[in-house]
């Protein structure tokens, strides 16, 4: 059984450049909520953002690098399985290898205990706040999460990102691979209409495929808009819940740690 450990983190930049109060105790500027600021003003404080968001990247790859542990940010919107994959994801390779988790979550701890019952060590960040939850994980979040984890006993990190098809695309939080999970039901031209996520990722899990006969689209349809934004991109069709796919999944995941190591 893995170790449950949780995290509050309120570390967040809304679009209007706000930044809030976060537990590492650094100022941050609230801004006027009355409207947007377009000023250098705004542009400091993301740059001061981004930066030390960056710096944080480093140290968490370097963790990561020291223990020879690859690490995998898993992206996806609400809804799509990502826990489901990954649930089955530590079923299968739990046997072979030890796995932890960052679980990144606006409120309750549910996925974290979920996976927790598959063996891994899981560390937990709920990011809500006054403000109703953040929308992405960042560096500096998952730079305190590690200390919930020990990496020296461990051979594969996962980071399940918040679901949000928007912000956790523009944090680098120290992973050697981005992979996101999309599923079918959310339509074929969302690798359109959210091209950053996309373009950035290693890996599309082309989620749900046992649905299509009960849609009116077909498989080619989503590959083709994929392929349009990031033609790079290693997508593979699977189904959490049939186990369809999986496989060659499980395979990616065997080939990028040889990557990392």
């Amino acid at each position: 059984m893995g170790r449950f450990h949780r995290h509050d983190d309120t570390t967040h930049t809304h679009a209007d450049g706000t930044v809030h109060e976060h537990a590492d105790g650094m100022a941050h500027d609230h801004g006027d909520h009355s409207g947007y600021d377009t000023g250098a003003q705004r542009v400091e404080i993301l740059e001061a953002i981004f930066t030390e968001n960056d710096v944080r990247a480093d140290l968490n790859r370097n963790a990561f690098d020291a223990a020879g542990v690859p690490a995998v940010n898993l992206m996806s919107s609400p809804g799509s399985g990502k826990t489901s994959i990954l649930s089955a994801t530590l079923d299968a390779l739990r046997p072979s290898l030890r796995i932890g988790v960052i679980e990144g979550d606006i409120a309750t701890d549910l996925d974290a205990a979920r996976l927790e019952d598959k063996g891994a060590q899981v560390s937990l960040i709920n990011t809500a706040n006054g403000f109703g939850g953040e929308c992405h994980l960042d560096a500096p979040m998952v730079n305190r999460a590690l200390q919930g984890l020990d990496l020296s006993t461990l051979d594969l990190v996962f980071i399940e990102n918040v679901g949000n098809l928007v912000c956790p695309a523009e944090f680098d939080v120290g992973e050697h691979a981005r992979v996101m999970v999309y599923s079918v039901t959310e339509g074929e031209d969302k690798p359109l209409k959210y091209p950053l996520m996309f373009s950035r990722v290693h890996v599309v899990l082309l989620n749900k495929i046992d649905l299509l006969p009960h849609l009116d689209v077909e498989l080619q349809s989503f590959l083709d808009t994929i392929a349009q934004t990031n033609p790079r991109a290693h997508v593979i069709p699977v189904s959490a819940r049939t186990g369809e796919g999986l496989e060659q999944w499980y395979s990616w995941i065997d080939t990028a740690m040889i990557r990392a190591g």
